[in-house]
């Protein structure tokens, strides 16, 4: 069967990663992106410069008709789906939660959650056994942030990840029996371009002394982790999560 993966938020950071080690391990790669084509465009450019095929297609996860684009395009172009990674989302200023405004909190949500929720659906109309398809895997990227809060900081964005943990749970009970497995991975203080939207690029270096590891994570390492939940090695692996947070 050919190995087919959407990566949402592929441009970037762990969506990059994990696009760039999924095709070195024989997928066909969809790179969703939402505005930055030409960085898109380099990691399709890497991927057919080492033999496999790729695309990069963009999409807003957070609008259902373009949900429904980026999959119709993979349906044409490298065939039906067999693995997502729910990676894109957003994250936001620094801001304690009195400062909050609704437009703010509908931005956040829309795009971690409801995002996830539309890809998922996608994939699981295409996946299902119960649906002719021939079963598949999903791996959603939670954060570290769903466990301790990101007081101070964007508890915004530590909900909507909360929310993908549930979510990760309930579908993976859900769909366990139509052939498609469902987990997570919840990085932390990895070396990404993320940090810059929340207004703190360098905040990794500011607080890997608290880690017990002593050191931020890189994206490949997040990477490593998706491509095992992905992988037939990880065959009787649903609902869980693989912490990549350097022990914190």
């Amino acid at each position: 069967m050919e190995k087919v993966l959407i990566v949402t938020g592929g441009s970037r950071g762990i969506g990059a990663a994990t696009a760039l080690l999924a095709a070195k391990q024989g997928y066909a790669v969809c790179v969703n992106y939402l505005r930055n084509q030409a960085a898109a465009q380099a990691v399709v450019n890497t991927i057919e410069e080492g033999g496999m095929p790729a695309i990069a297609v963009a999409a807003d996860v957070a609008s259902e008709d373009d949900v429904n684009h980026l999959f119709r395009a993979v349906d044409r172009q490298l065939g039906r789906v067999t693995a997502l990674v729910n990676n894109a989302s957003i994250l936001e200023q620094q801001m304690r939660v009195e400062k909050m405004d609704t437009t703010r909190l509908s931005r956040i949500f829309a795009t971690n959650v409801i995002g996830s929720f539309l890809c998922a659906r996608e994939a699981i109309k295409r996946m299902s056994t119960k649906q002719g398809g021939s079963g598949g895997a999903i791996v959603n990227v939670s954060s570290v942030a769903s466990r301790l809060g990101a007081p101070g900081e964007y508890i915004d964005y530590a909900a909507s990840k909360g929310a993908i943990d549930s979510m990760t749970i309930g579908l993976s009970k859900e769909v366990a029996d139509e052939g498609i497995r469902v987990n997570a991975v919840r990085p932390g203080f990895i070396y990404t371009d993320i940090h810059a939207s929340g207004g703190e690029p360098n905040r990794v270096e500011r607080v890997k002394h608290l880690l017990p590891m002593k050191r931020g994570g890189q994206a490949s390492e997040v990477a490593n982790a998706i491509l095992w939940l992905l992988s037939d090695a990880a065959s009787y692996t649903t609902g869980s999560f693989i912490e990549v947070a350097g022990g914190k």
